[in-house]
């Protein structure tokens, strides 16, 4: 289980002014629109292709070992493995510099197997794309972190969380239907984000560590030391959130086709309103003016709730209310995550401190059908498997609860809206 994250002393938190940019008008709306659209660029990578694997696959049957090749350019960018060197570089060259960069390169990537013949080309081309998305990703969520503090700064990473989940499905399709006309089709739609770059580089105003240049202030915070302790245990449980985020989106499928459900349609529109419920878990957490770390453990409770409804389902109607239940949960839990690492990080560390979140995410999220395959075959079903994922999720919820009550029941960082 992740050890308990500790909260930081009352300084540490949002203790850096946020740059001094518009929070309305047509130039903020533009600019959240950029963060969020830049978000779900990652999630393209993730899903696009999905529905023309078979086609690949028959494409290059002949290749040795196309079987297993062919599903690893699916799943090879989540590893993510060079996130946190990009944070590094983010915190840098600068945030900005770095992410119409990454934009670019997303698209040359993204589109190479257009005119690549080569199963391991495209493989290549699919890791490099990984480390454009995890360079997208770095970028778009330390500016967020960058432009805006307290409430609205968690107003905004749940959105972030809201467009990624509804870009999913919206992905999903989107592949399907250009696939109809060929496995490589798809792979035109990562050209879009040649359209974001100019738009990022001319429209993203520059961040800076702080608005009142408090000399003292900044000569102590050059002395003060990356907080690896605190971030530490965010990070572990957000790998552990990530196999609990992804769960229900990676194995939903196959769940329903063991209680009999072969439907395409049927499946479709049970993960559609899975997913549903994690934007509406997202929209809650935004909706709730309060700090996020005393809000983990009830978070990981609900997720183990709807882990539990599943594993006891006995028929397709019990099996969708346990994964809406679930995802309910999720739709909060990654970004009371993610605030939580961001209230750790000065200006000068966001950028590393969110390559390392990142890192750990997309981390889980690769182990996660891996982690669930072992869990298969120890309790004799995937059913089984998701009970005892659970079970972890309920441990979890509780060691942070207990972890709380002995640093006592008053969490001594400000609010979200005392911070705005």
């Amino acid at each position: 289980m992740p050890g308990s994250v500790p909260p930081p002393p009352h300084a540490a938190v949002d203790a850096t002014a946020p740059s001094a940019v518009a929070v309305s008008g047509p130039a903020h709306l533009l600019r959240v629109t950029l963060l969020m659209a830049g978000s779900c660029l990652p999630i393209l990578g993730a899903v696009l292709i999905a529905p023309v694997l078979p086609k690949m696959q028959d494409h290059f049957a002949s290749v040795p070992g196309a079987e297993a090749l062919v599903p690893l350019a699916l799943t090879v960018p989540a590893l993510a493995l060079l996130a946190p060197f990009a944070g590094v570089i983010v915190d840098r060259v600068g945030r900005k510099r770095l992410l119409v960069v990454a934009t670019v390169l997303y698209a040359l990537f993204g589109t190479a197997p257009l005119w690549l013949d080569s199963l391991g080309g495209i493989i290549a081309s699919r890791a490099l794309v990984g480390v454009a998305e995890a360079a997208i990703m770095t970028c778009c969520t330390t500016l967020i972190g960058d432009y805006y503090s307290g409430h609205r700064r968690v107003k905004y990473l749940a959105l972030q969380t809201m467009c990624a989940s509804a870009s999913a499905t919206v992905f999903f399709v989107l592949g399907g239907a250009a696939g109809s006309a060929g496995w490589r089709v798809p792979f035109w739609v990562y050209a879009v984000s040649l359209a974001l770059a100019p738009l990022m580089a001319t429209v993203l105003p520059r961040p800076a560590a702080r608005a009142d240049g408090d000399a003292p202030l900044a000569a102590a915070e050059a002395r003060r030391s990356f907080p690896w302790r605190q971030l530490g245990g965010v990070c572990a449980l957000t790998f552990f959130g990530a196999m609990v985020f992804y769960t229900v989106p990676v194995e939903m499928s196959y769940l329903l086709d063991d209680l009999g459900v072969e439907n395409t349609g049927v499946i479709g529109l049970a993960t559609a309103v899975a997913s549903a419920a994690t934007v509406g878990g997202a929209v809650t957490f935004a909706r709730l003016r309060r700090s996020p770390a005393p809000m983990l453990p009830a978070v990981f409770a609900v997720c183990a709730v709807g882990f539990g409804v599943m594993f006891l389902a006995g028929n397709a109607p019990l099996l969708v209310i346990g994964a809406v239940v679930n995802c309910v949960g999720t739709g909060m839990l990654l970004p009371a995550l993610l605030t939580s690492a961001m209230s750790r990080l000065a200006f000068e560390d966001r950028g590393r401190g969110t390559g390392l979140w990142t890192a750990a995410f997309f981390g889980g999220e690769f182990v996660c059908p891996l982690v669930l395959l072992a869990g298969e075959s120890a309790a004799g079903s995937l059913a089984g498997a998701v009970g005892v994922l659970g079970l972890a999720a309920a441990f979890v919820a509780a060691g942070l609860w207990a972890a709380r009550r002995r640093v006592g029941a008053v969490d001594p960082r400000p609010l979200p809206e005392q911070l705005a």
